[in-house]
């Protein structure tokens, strides 16, 4: 358990996300607590001092409300309720009361973008052209052939755009035709989301992630958005396979009314005491722009992560600094949260066919960025992304691109915390998804009695962090590379760390900067100078010192 001080910094501490360490947890994968085979919110209240012991500031729970569960909770029918599946109100308040008692902050993830069309608002709205929430959603009569008002995608595929015959209109989706868009450019949808917010921050909540943050508002004007060249498509957001990638999105999202919203959104969070908000930027070309536009300042949100460090493009030291350099000139007043792995991407150990010296180093190379950091369950444990048969597959997106994209299933299988049990201490019972077999060797209990695992080098990398300010709040300065040897320095109220880490399975080579530096960080492999005075580095060996 917290001492007394710990907990009491929670409510002390408005600063708290600027270099926070937050874990994402995907509840129906989490923790089995009554028998159904899907994860709940007692589940993660069972394991929240297995949560705190790797030394995170916050946890982010996916979305548990109320839904049919087409896109699996992203498709909200209830704002301000929670789904039986999950539990009910009164769990989530021991949820709250657990964490905060351990010391942890909660996130939740707000969908605002869009509904369930089953929600009673779109109920309302698609009855007639002219009820209380007729506008509510982004509707618009077809053109003269019938075909939809424009050009627009959906990320699912296909049309953005799907008929209801109860109004003789189209409706915007941009995710599955399940999920219609809402229509911001009405004051009365952006209150309605306002209350939402004021619902959770009473019920005690830390913050929230924001899902699809640069979707909410779309072009009023329904123009075209552009064909985009075959030389700058990109998977980052959607698979190859997906004609999505095919148009440059200018028109059905990232616009400049997005920032009025969230202005008013930080407002609300300003009502109550150390709030914060982190937004997920879904945009394979301005990526870290809208970063830079939706973080710089106090009237938008506290941080922003981007798919730069989603992506299936290996992770070079050249990349990581040309990633950190454009953040440098677009979002220098801004803040990043950076993850490697989320709920929507292959898992990174087998995007980018990391080795166990891989995956430690890179854990050492995520704590050490300006930034926040996001880590998704399981990537502690080095979990692979599990092979999931056709018949056994859920995502409505991979079912629709199978096979040459199998979605999104094998990154959300269930955590695994025991060897010998069938379903890895997940469930008693079949859980939604089969647990891989290939999992079971890499669970909680197997790793915390080997003092070498994957599992204790992030709980040594997060410590860290935590005993170096300079890495969580500093500033970054001196990015460069030499060879496969990305370099750079920390700055914090004086005092100067600095990193290097050779990223790749050859001997590297570097040199301290001028003046006097004292090797730290030895719990996590970093490399000291040797005879000659230069640091020599093993594959994938990172070194860090701190200026005397």
């Amino acid at each position: 358990m917290a001492d007394i001080r710990q907990v009491e910094a929670l409510a002390s501490d408005p600063d708290w996300w600027r270099g926070a360490v937050i874990y994402q947890i995907y509840p129906r994968s989490f923790q089995d607590a009554n028998g159904d085979g899907i994860g709940d919110l007692l589940g993660i209240v069972e394991r929240m001092p297995y949560i705190a012991s790797l030394g995170v500031d916050a946890i982010w729970i996916s979305p548990f409300f109320t839904s049919p569960m087409k896109d699996f909770g992203y498709d909200v029918s209830d704002y301000c309720d929670v789904d039986p599946m999950f539990g009910s109100l009164a769990d989530f308040d021991v949820l709250v009361e657990t964490a905060h008692a351990l010391g942890l902050r909660v996130m939740i993830d707000l969908v605002l973008s869009h509904t369930s069309d089953q929600h009673p608002w779109f109920a309302e709205s698609r009855a007639s052209r002219d009820n209380p929430k007729a506008d509510w959603y982004v509707w618009a009569d077809p053109k003269p052939d019938g075909t939809p008002p424009n050009n627009w995608l959906s990320i699912f595929g296909g049309s953005g755009w799907h008929w209801d015959a109860r109004r003789e209109q189209y409706y915007l989706h941009n995710f599955l035709t399940s999920q219609p868009d809402l229509n911001f450019h009405c004051e009365a949808v952006q209150d309605a989301l306002l209350d939402v917010a004021r619902f959770w921050l009473g019920r005690g909540v830390d913050g929230f992630r924001l899902d699809t943050i640069n979707f909410y508002t779309h072009d009023a004007q329904l123009r075209d958005n552009p064909p985009l060249p075959p030389e700058e498509r990109n998977a980052t957001i959607a698979p190859s396979v997906n004609p999505y990638n095919h148009q440059m999105h200018l028109y059905s999202k990232n616009q400049p009314e997005n920032l009025e919203f969230l202005a008013k959104f930080r407002a609300v969070m300003e009502e109550f005491d150390s709030i914060a908000a982190v937004g997920e930027v879904g945009d394979a070309q301005r990526g870290l722009e809208i970063l830079g536009d939706y973080t710089t300042g106090d009237q938008g949100v506290h941080m922003c992560y981007a798919f730069e460090f989603l992506a299936k493009d290996k992770l070079t030291a050249a990349r990581v600094a040309e990633v950190l350099g454009k953040v440098a000139e677009v979002a220098a007043d801004g803040w990043a949260c950076w993850a490697f792995s989320n709920h929507d991407v292959m898992r990174h150990v087998t995007r980018w066919g990391l080795t166990p010296a891989a995956q430690r180093a890179l854990v050492t190379l995520i704590v050490s960025l300006r930034g926040s950091v996001c880590l998704y369950q399981g990537e502690e444990l080095g979990l692979t992304e599990a092979d999931v048969a056709l018949e056994d597959l859920q995502d409505p997106y991979g079912i629709e691109f199978w096979p040459e994209y199998k979605g999104r299933d094998g990154c959300r299988t269930p955590m695994v915390w025991q060897t010998d049990n069938l379903h890895g201490g997940f469930s008693k019972v079949r859980p939604w998804l089969p647990v891989s077999t290939d999992h079971l060797h890499h669970s909680v209990d197997a790793q915390e009695a080997m003092p070498e695992a994957l599992l204790h080098h992030y709980r040594r990398a997060i410590a860290f962090r935590k005993a170096q300010p300079a890495l969580a709040k500093g500033a970054l300065e001196d990015l460069s590379v030499q060879g496969d040897v990305l370099r750079f320095r920390r700055v914090y109220n004086g005092v100067e760390v600095f990193f290097a880490l050779n990223m790749s399975e050859a001997p590297g080579l570097t040199d301290l900067p001028a003046g006097r530096w004292l090797h730290i960080g030895a719990e996590l492999n970093s490399a000291g100078a040797g005879p000659d005075g230069r640091v020599h580095l093993g594959p994938w060996q990172p070194a860090i010192a701190i200026k005397a």
